[in-house]
């Protein structure tokens, strides 16, 4: 899992909910380096879900948790692909979205993605 790049919580749980930070494309290397995805939004969101994944499961979440999620896009003409992608991790039971054209992202990303999970302790 990336490192947060700010003083904030990448997750927490309150109660049976479980909300994300928001999360970039950051990848970490074997070195344990982290630094964003190369090849654009497409290949940003795949990671931003990836991370988004990660970060639930030190919850014990899954993305068949999330029920709402907020998409922040720096060119909103890049929606369409954002779908394409979206449908791949969201199969059923999609979650509500709001998606947000941003001016600027942390660390140039083009794409950042937070989510709540409703994910009562089992």
């Amino acid at each position: 899992m990336s490192p947060a790049i700010g003083p904030y919580s990448p997750v927490r749980r309150v109660g049976d909910w479980v909300i994300t930070s928001g999360q970039v494309g950051l990848a970490t290397d074997s070195a344990g380096t982290a630094s964003l995805v190369e090849g654009g939004t497409v290949a940003e969101l795949r990671q931003v879900l990836q991370n988004v994944t990660e970060v639930l499961g030190t919850e014990g979440a899954t993305l068949s948790d999330v029920v709402k999620t907020t998409v922040f896009l720096l060119d909103m003409s890049e929606f369409a692909a954002v779908n394409e992608v979206w449908v791949e991790y969201f199969t059923e039971n999609r979650p509500t979205r709001s998606a947000v054209a941003v001016a600027a992202l942390p660390i140039g990303a083009r794409i950042e993605v937070e989510a709540w999970a409703y994910a009562p302790l089992r």
